[in-house]
């Protein structure tokens, strides 16, 4: 059933670093004493997605932010034009997965966003959300923005879990590769803390957009060369999304980096700025901030849980999945067998085995299911559980602590080389995503 871990930067811990920058009213929306302004920036229209339009305004709003974002971690602004460009490429790319996002059917309700809510306070040390809005407040931020930009993030995460990351294949070959590379390194693992600017390449694209895409790429190099902070021109240059965190990737193990990269981070010293790599999704530029070696773990904790899972679909919204969910949930508290109501309603292919996933190692399994499993006792069955598969009822088993098994360490090493093929696979869904889409960019129009 989820025999993977969602290789992405958690939401709510990147949110725990930064939220107040992120969020802070902008600087640069007009004036309401100036009403003719504002009223112009409502209507003149920046770009068109589809059949949804981005409002000078809008984009306006997103620009302060950003700026808010970039001095709150010290990052130098990059030229306005390059950064206005950035953020309305960002806006494009988020508006195209909200739009997706309704075609198919995933929504997150105010009742699944209070408790993701509830998450961001106690991960920042509120005592309650009412706490966290009042902080939120104080700093001047606008909450009911706030709580809209954490339910588009949540939509986004389910989204690349369920047409990405649900979708990655790693061959037993691939496996054995990675075993014997652990083997060499005799129980340690190399770690780089990264910044990263990305270039991306269209799909299918001419050999004159491969050739301007390429060209940015250089321009951007040859500012760093010149003693430009490479946060300012990640900033300034890069489409991936953590740009205007300054490309910052945090530490990454060098075995969920793809080969390519690694080769070439081997041969770099902290502080240096790579040359211009190219890969399926476009042009790259690293900077090694720092390295360590770190020791690989050889004693684990395992759960062994069962579940039973209600998809969720067009047919099937969240809402009429977790009242199936809670309807089953009842006839086992009301003394029918679990094991039969899986095998009878259970839309996961563990529901022949009564719903039995076996022994569970961390990382196995997607976030929200591994977070709510590891909240539960010896026997005790969880609430209604949402992840981007749908709904999950479960109970833990037993648990233990065991010796990492060859079976197990085959696992860790998937769960590590999806790592490796998530980033890449979840960049060029986007970039498909964007080559199918109508865009029309008014930027210059709009002034």
């Amino acid at each position: 059933m989820l025999p993977y871990k969602k290789i992405i930067q958690i939401l709510l811990l990147w949110l725990a670093c930064s939220w107040p920058a992120a969020y802070a009213q902008a600087p640069a929306v007009p004036s309401k004493s100036d009403p003719q302004k504002q009223a112009a920036a409502i209507d003149q229209i920046v770009a068109v997605v589809n059949d949804d339009v981005i409002t000078l305004y809008e984009l306006q709003v997103r620009v302060g932010i950003a700026e808010q974002q970039l001095k709150k971690r010290d990052i130098s602004l990059p030229a306005a034009e390059e950064l206005k460009k950035q953020v309305l490429d960002r806006m494009i790319m988020d508006l195209l997965q909200t739009q997706f996002a309704k075609e198919t059917g995933v929504r997150i309700d105010d009742t699944q966003l209070d408790k993701a809510m509830r998450r961001i306070a106690q991960e920042n040390k509120f005592a309650s959300p009412v706490e966290l809005r009042a902080q939120l407040e104080k700093e001047g931020v606008d909450f009911k923005k706030f709580r809209e930009e954490i339910r588009g993030e949540i939509i986004a995460a389910r989204l690349r879990e369920r047409e990405v990351d649900s979708k990655l294949v790693i061959s037993d070959g691939e496996v054995e590769n990675y075993l014997s590379t652990q083997v060499k390194q005799a129980g340690k693992s190399e770690e780089y803390q990264l910044a990263h600017i990305l270039v991306l390449v269209p799909e299918q694209a001419s050999a004159d957009k491969i050739e301007a895409s390429r060209q940015r790429a250089a321009k951007a190099l040859a500012e760093l060369r010149s003693g430009a902070d490479f946060a300012q021109v990640a900033a300034g240059y890069s489409n991936a999304k953590d740009a205007l965190q300054g490309g910052n990737l945090g530490w990454r193990a060098a075995d969920s980096i793809p080969t390519l990269f690694q080769d070439v981070l081997k041969k770099m010293k902290p502080g240096d700025t790579s040359e211009i790599l190219r890969s399926s999704n476009g042009f790259h530029i690293f900077k090694l901030v720092d390295q360590r070696i770190k020791d690989i773990p050889q004693i684990i904790k395992q759960t062994h849980a069962r579940h039973i899972l209600i998809k969720t679909s067009e047919l099937v919204p969240d809402n009429e999945a977790m009242k199936r969910l809670l309807e089953i949930k009842r006839r086992i508290e009301g003394g029918a067998s679990f094991v039969e109501q899986a095998k009878r309603y259970s839309e996961d292919g563990s529901a022949a085995q009564g719903g039995d996933l076996g022994w569970i190692s961390p990382g196995d399994t997607v976030p929200e299911f591994e977070e709510a499993m590891n909240a539960l006792q010896d026997k005790q069955m969880s609430g209604a559980v949402q992840s981007g598969f749908g709904w999950h009822l479960i109970q833990v088993l037993e648990r233990r602590s065991a010796d990492i098994s060859m079976e197990q360490k085959k696992q860790q090493a998937r769960v590590a080389l999806r790592a490796v093929k998530s980033d890449e696979a979840y960049q060029d869904w986007l970039r498909q995503l964007r080559d199918r889409a109508y865009i029309e960019i008014r930027l210059e129009a709009a002034r």
